[in-house]
């Protein structure tokens, strides 16, 4: 388990005050930059699901989620891990068409999270969808689309560097993205953990989008765990960037092509979950009624933390912390909003 240090020597770019007003601009800016790469609309999001609706994302498949009951309906609900499956839905429910997509802001609570210096109990994401025609479930579609989102955040970045001149020392987001497949990761440093393979390989390639995600390896192990019924596993990925601050990878965002009723029945029973077939998202995705999709979700305090030059997740968003990542901030004089 990491827990969360400051670098010897790190000294905040920007005052407090200043924090806050950037943290306002890159969201606006951000926002309004992906709507029109990808053709997004927003709209409302559920903190909560009903537990049984099988909307919520159970992640890699261990993490317990926030469950209370609902006196007033007799129902337990569940405070949503992401929306990776209640987008889909919201879309078919909506109508959109090919070619269109919705954006939200989802915030979480993820009681698993380990405490440090890139994760917390809070989640704040946008998480968005889009509808995709069948000719779309490719590889060079999916390409494409990283490639719109790093250059809306390169965009975001270059207004922001503009506006506060302070942030001109820090890192300036690579445009150039090296695409490589987990596979590949492992065969270029067999010796190494998942962790470490990506930040060797994403200290050489500042912005990389990590592919195929989920599914087991030459060597019998999985890179990461994924849930088996949103991200069609050998089409989905992870946009990693250097971090010279902390001198490692940092992720920005998760994201892929949704499995089609093929994909889900395959992973479902590679993952040895074929009871989900019964839930409703399901049977109506294994039945061809819901679209094909493409989506994922973009860290807001990530992005906020990267393009701000932070050493703290903390910096950039309000939650609870263990006493000792309270004292080792405190000593270093990195104040925790």
């Amino acid at each position: 388990m990491e827990r969360s240090y400051i670098p010897e020597y790190y000294s905040s770019r920007l005052n407090l005050y200043d924090t806050q007003k950037a943290i306002g601009l890159l969201k606006r800016l951000f926002e309004d930059t992906l709507c029109g790469a990808l053709n997004l609309r927003r709209v409302s999001a559920p903190l909560f699901v009903e537990a049984t609706s099988g909307l919520n994302d159970d992640l890699s498949g261990v993490e317990r989620a926030v469950t209370f009951d609902v006196p007033a309906t007799g129902r337990e609900a569940q405070v949503v891990h992401s929306l990776a499956k209640w987008k889909r839905l919201a879309l078919y429910r909506y109508q959109f068409s090919v070619g269109e997509g919705l954006y939200t802001d989802m915030n979480a609570i993820r009681r698993e999270e380990e405490l440090d210096n890139l994760h917390s109990a809070y989640v704040d994401q946008w998480d968005w969808e889009k509808v995709i025609a069948p000719r779309d479930r490719n590889e060079a579609y999916l390409r494409d689309t990283v490639q719109r989102i790093v250059d809306a955040m390169c965009e975001t970045q270059t207004t922001l560097r503009a506006i506060f001149p302070q942030l001109v020392a820090l890192d300036l987001m690579d445009r150039e993205v090296a695409f490589v497949t987990t596979q590949e990761l492992e065969d270029l440093y067999p010796a190494l953990t998942p962790k470490e393979r990506e930040d060797a390989f994403v200290k050489e390639h500042p912005t990389t989008f990590l592919m195929q995600i989920g599914g087991v390896l030459k060597s019998g192990n999985k890179h990461d765990g994924r849930a088996p019924d949103y991200d069609d596993w050998t089409l989905n990925g992870d946009i990693l960037v250097w971090n010279s601050i902390l001198g490692k990878a940092v992720e920005l965002s998760s994201m892929g092509i949704r499995v089609d009723p093929e994909a889900m029945d395959r992973q479902l029973t590679l993952a040895g979950c074929n009871e989900r077939r019964e839930l409703h998202f399901h049977k109506m995705l294994l039945n061809g009624e819901l679209p094909l999709t493409i989506g994922g979700g973009i860290g807001q305090s990530r992005l906020c933390f990267q393009m701000l030059g932070k050493a703290h997740i903390g910096e950039v968003q309000a939650s609870i912390w263990d006493e000792e990542t309270i004292r080792v901030c405190h000593d270093a004089g990195v104040v925790l909003l």
